[in-house]
């Protein structure tokens, strides 16, 4: 789990992105989002869900940074919406809630 956390810390994206995702992390709600999002049937544990929504979010940056056309900006910020609030609960959780 130590390596998550590292990951995240070491996360840097455009300074917009990130306060687009701070301003709607207050409407986050993980049942609704990480379903939409990672397109799931149940929801997965917090450390679950942080791995797989790095994974998405590198994929997008990868997009972002190539300057492709299928980049989708609102889906850039839902994801880091989502990653916000699942490390917050990672977090609250010590780190262990795998």
């Amino acid at each position: 789990m130590a390596s998550l956390q590292t990951a995240l810390a070491d996360l840097r994206r455009p300074r917009l992105l990130i306060s687009a995702a701070r301003f709607g992390l207050a409407d986050y709600d993980r049942s609704r989002d990480l379903r939409r999002l990672l397109r799931l049937g149940a929801v997965p544990s917090p450390g679950q869900a942080v791995a797989r929504l790095m994974d998405e979010e590198a994929g997008l940056e990868a997009t972002r940074q190539a300057g492709a056309a299928t980049y989708s900006v609102s889906r850039h910020v839902d994801l880091l919406i989502a990653l916000m609030g699942e490390a917050r609960l990672l977090a609250r959780a010590g780190g262990d809630a795998a």
